[in-house]
């Protein structure tokens, strides 16, 4: 199993119209062959309601960078995402839990 984390920065003033494109994008990626689980979670920290971490489960490394990103749902993603990250996100993968 590999995770997958990215730390989004949402445009501030722009974080309910982000949830409704991400209620909208989430099916997209959950029909992906090797696709587990999805989170969103919202920073608490006071003065960065702005900040989301995503964290996805796949099977593999390459459902992710190979068949996600390759797939015509990943455009779609990206047009409905991609437009409201300042600066644009790092994601990394991880493997199994050491603990």
């Amino acid at each position: 199993m590999i995770m997958e984390s990215a730390l989004l920065d949402v445009r501030p003033g722009q974080e309910d119209a982000f949830l409704a494109s991400f209620a909208e994008a989430r099916p997209l990626i959950a029909v992906q062959p090797g696709f587990r689980s999805l989170e969103l979670r919202r920073c608490v920290d006071e003065g960065r309601e702005s900040r989301f971490l995503l964290l996805v489960e796949w099977e593999r490394l390459e459902d992710h960078t190979e068949g996600f990103r390759r797939s015509a749902e990943y455009e779609r993603w990206r047009a409905l995402l991609h437009p409201y990250y300042d600066p644009f996100p790092l994601v990394e993968h991880f493997g199994e839990s050491l603990v």
